[in-house]
């Protein structure tokens, strides 16, 4: 049986390299097919997982030799951390490895959003149409206020850029102390204070029982009119339906989610964000580049080679 499991898709000259040393057996559907996953991870000294691949007490049951998980990306939501802590497994994400890849798409979609209808012109313009005053309605990044909720690895990069941009930046970190470098780019505020404050919001905290629904009906009235919200960290951190209700109101000027509490979206979903407009939806790829989905891997190669090849 295999030494190593990858079980979801991963940069393949660098899967290629873990082949060439250890027994592997990589199957990137494999998430899906838990059976399967549960009888080939019998043996396996490591598994390198993405954020599909449920990493619970019945897995690490039947990994008794199990004794690194190498995650692809930073979210552990997937993962049950204390069960690995139990049974002595390391749990090893690649941290800050994407966090270019996320910053680009915050950045992007931010300026997307802010100018309106003006990136959805296309039908409208090939089907003859000159509005002018209808697309020429948005607004500049360079001079707003982008609050950053949670300022780690990913957060503070995508303050870096805003701040290039000529953008005010303010964050909340609950966890991060006041004597943190990190602070000398950005001013930290408590989040009230950066709902009520910033024209753009984005996302970059984890999934715990205190962030589930962090941005709700509530936060949601206080925003600013007009104000943008992005998610590029996990689902279940925004009221979907308080979002779609938001942005139907006129209340939101736009929303960027990259994850849903439903991943693939299902039909309630997809009943929800019919026909609104600003709205940008993608598959949970804001950290996905050709170039990021290298540097995750090498990471976790990294990792599993540091795990297995350390004495006993």
């Amino acid at each position: 049986m295999a030494d190593v499991l990858i079980s979801e898709f991963m940069d393949e000259p660098t899967a290629e390299g873990l082949i060439a040393e250890y027994d592997v057996h990589w199957d990137p559907n494999l998430w899906g097919k838990r059976d399967e996953l549960l009888s080939c991870i019998t043996d396996a000294r490591a598994i390198i997982v993405r954020n599909a691949t449920r990493v619970n007490a019945e897995l690490l049951d039947a990994a008794p030799n199990l004794k690194i998980v190498a995650r692809m990306g930073v979210g552990l939501d997937n993962i049950d951390l204390d069960a690995c802590k139990a049974r002595g497994v390391d749990v090893c994400p690649s941290i800050g490895a994407n966090a270019a890849s996320v910053a680009e798409y915050v950045i992007t979609t931010a300026l997307i959003l802010l100018r309106g209808p003006a990136y959805f012109a296309t039908p409208d313009v090939v089907g003859g149409a000159w509005d002018r005053p209808r697309f020429a309605s948005g607004v500049e990044l360079g001079g707003k206020t982008m609050g950053i909720v949670g300022f780690g690895s990913i957060g503070r990069v995508v303050g870096t850029k805003a701040s290039a941009m000529g953008t005010n930046v303010i964050a909340y970190d609950a966890m991060m102390a006041d004597t943190h470098p990190a602070w000398a780019f950005a001013r930290r505020v408590e989040l009230p204070e950066l709902i009520a404050k910033a024209d753009v919001i984005t996302l970059h905290c984890p999934l715990l029982p205190e962030t589930r629904g962090l941005i709700g009906p509530d936060e949601l009235e206080t925003m600013r009119t007009g104000a943008i919200l992005i998610n590029s960290a996990r689902g279940g951190i925004v009221d979907e339906a308080a979002c779609a209700a938001a942005l139907k109101s006129g209340s939101l000027g736009g929303v960027a989610l990259d994850t849903l509490a439903a991943e693939p979206i299902d039909a309630a979903t997809c009943a929800l964000f019919k026909g609104v407009e600003n709205l940008i939806l993608t598959p949970h790829i804001a950290g996905v580049t050709l170039e990021s989905n290298r540097r995750i891997a090498e990471v976790a190669a990294a990792n599993v080679r540091r795990v297995l090849q350390a004495p006993v």
